[in-house]
Order: structure tokens, then sequence, then C-alpha cells
């Protein structure tokens, strides 16, 4: 009886190692197949921006074709659980958005758990947000912005890329803080944002500068502040909104990769690698920087921590302001 127990035990111990041996070879190959790029806000968005942007250069440093699949909504968090509930095996990866901060706080019963159940690899980058009217709007500054929504309490309608996203909580706290009582549209993504705020149907609105950047140029919105703690170079004649009467005031976008919770760290610290080495190409730096993003390539566990921050920081917000999903 012994000595079948000792049979038993010897061919476990040797199927854990084979088991072993197998996951080892398997990470150090990686990757032998096709990576699929998850990014949960519609085409045209900063997100999908950013992700063809670098989709190239990746799929070059990585050495097989890299998928990209828009799966849109509920702020981002229909994609993000997807890539949640994906197999670890370095095939799935999610670029998300600022918005991956609030929804903890935002949505109820969300399918996935936001630090425990996935990996974070990298925050890619930052880029203020502009505050910006419609040319065909009376409004040539924030103060005259400011004193419209003070004077009509509920008559200047903004909009955001969706309920609860870091713009929306941006322009509430701004506006109960500068007593601006102005309605919120939110849209599914930055490009039906964009798309109805070229067009003016949407008088005033507040996303990355990424995402206005040819309109103002062209004249076709005006940029009346931004929420970086200081001017944008790109923007210098622009005021940040802690000029006009909220000092310290900040809230910035960023966007990030992740992948499912339990990556081998091996295939985690690849990925970051190799993005950090794409971010330092000229062609993708200077993009970036029209973007309005300043790139931060931090590390996986740098990134992890910037993510709970933001979760406590944006979280409050919602608590304070009572903001519920679908305002």
């Amino acid at each position: 009886m012994l000595h079948r127990w000792f049979q038993s035990a010897a061919i476990v111990s040797t199927l854990g190692l084979l088991l072993g041996l197998n996951v080892s070879a398997q990470t150090a190959a990686w990757p032998t197949q096709p990576i699929k790029w998850i990014n949960p806000f519609p085409t045209g968005g900063t997100v999908d921006q950013i992700s063809r942007l670098l989709q190239p250069h990746m799929q070059q440093a990585l050495g097989q074709p890299i998928v990209i699949d828009n799966r849109v909504g509920a702020s981002g968090s229909i994609g993000t659980a997807a890539a949640a509930k994906a197999a670890p095996d370095g095939y799935t990866w999610v670029m998300v958005f600022d918005t991956h901060g609030v929804n903890p706080s935002l949505i109820p019963n969300m399918p996935f758990d936001t630090i425990k159940d996935l990996s974070p690899v990298m925050l890619i980058g930052t880029g203020a947000m502009v505050v910006t009217a419609h040319a065909s709007t009376p409004h040539k500054s924030f103060s005259e912005l400011l004193q419209a929504a003070r004077s009509k309490p509920g008559a200047i309608s903004y909009g955001t890329i969706g309920s609860g996203s870091l713009a929306h909580l941006a322009m509430t706290a701004m506006g109960n803080q500068l007593k601006a009582d102005w309605t919120h549209i939110p849209y599914k993504g930055g490009g039906p944002l964009s798309t109805d705020g070229i067009a003016g149907h949407v008088p005033v609105t507040l996303a990355t500068y990424a995402l206005w950047a040819p309109h103002i140029a062209s004249g076709r919105l005006r940029a009346l502040a931004v929420t970086s703690p200081k001017r944008m170079p790109q923007l210098p004649d622009v005021p940040t909104v802690a000029e006009q009467g909220l000092p310290d005031f900040e809230a910035q976008a960023w966007w990030g990769m992740l992948g499912p919770a339990g990556i081998p760290s091996e295939i985690v610290l690849r990925m970051n690698a190799e993005l950090a080495k794409v971010l330092k190409i000229p062609a993708v730096q200077e993009r970036l920087s029209q973007m309005g993003v300043q790139v931060s390539a931090s590390k996986p566990d740098e990134f992890g921590k910037f993510i709970r921050n933001e979760v406590d920081r944006w979280g409050k917000v919602v608590r304070d302001n009572n903001i519920k999903a679908g305002q």
C-alpha cells in the first residue's frame, strides 16, 4: 500500500513538473498566434485613435497580427469585462480610458472587479481636457459661459463621452464650486460626441484635446479653458480652469493597457517593454504630442497604484454629488 502511495505521489509530481515546464515553454515562446486588442469605445474616439496608432508598430515588435475589437457600452465596462473574463494567456488585452477609474463607484454590480480581475500593464499617457463652445454660440470665454449658466440655470447644455466619465465628473465639480448650473448630455463615446459637437447640436463640450484639436484649429470650436494644472503648449492663450476661480483644480484624461488577471509576469513585462519601445518612435511621439497626450510609459506596478488612486479620488466625487449611472 505504501509502495503504491509513493508511486502515485511520484506520478503527480512528475506531471506537475511537466506541466510547469510546458507553461514556461509557452511563456518563453509568446506570442505564437494573433493577439486581440479590445477597444471598449466606438471608432473615432481617442482610445481608438491611440490604439490604431500603436497597432502596426506593436505587430512588428511582437511578430503577430493584432486584431482591434471595438466592444462598446457602459462607459467602457462592457469591453473591459470581456478582457477580464478572457484566458490569461497573453492573447487578449484592453485599452482603457479614464472612465475605468470611475466605473466601480458609478456602475452597480459590474461583472468584474477593477482591481482583482485585471493585470495592469502600462499607463500610456495623460492629457488635458478642453472646455469648448461651438462657433455658433455667443460664448467667447469661460467667464461668459459661467455668466450664462448662472443667469439661466439649466439652460446651458454640455456634452461628454458618457455618464460618469471623467469629463462629466469634472463639469459637475466645476459647476458646484463655481455656482454654475448646466445640463449634462451624455454620448456613447468620443465618436458620437465629435459628430454632434462639430455640427453644433451640443453647444458646449468637455473632452480631450486629442478629440478636438483639428476643430479648434479650424475655428469650428472655441477653446475656453483647459483642465490641466498648467496651460497647454498647444493652446498657450487658453487659460486653465484653475485660473478661472478654482485654484488647484485638475482633471486629466488618461489611457492605459490592461490584461486579464493571472497573465504570467514574463508576458506582462514583455508587453510593457515593447509598448515602451514603440512610444519612443519619433513618429509616434509626434502624433501623440499633436493629440495633447503626455507619454507616461509607466511600469505595471506603477499603473496599478495609479488606478487605485483614481478609483478612490473620483469615487468620492461620485458619492459627494450623488451621481448615478444614466444621469
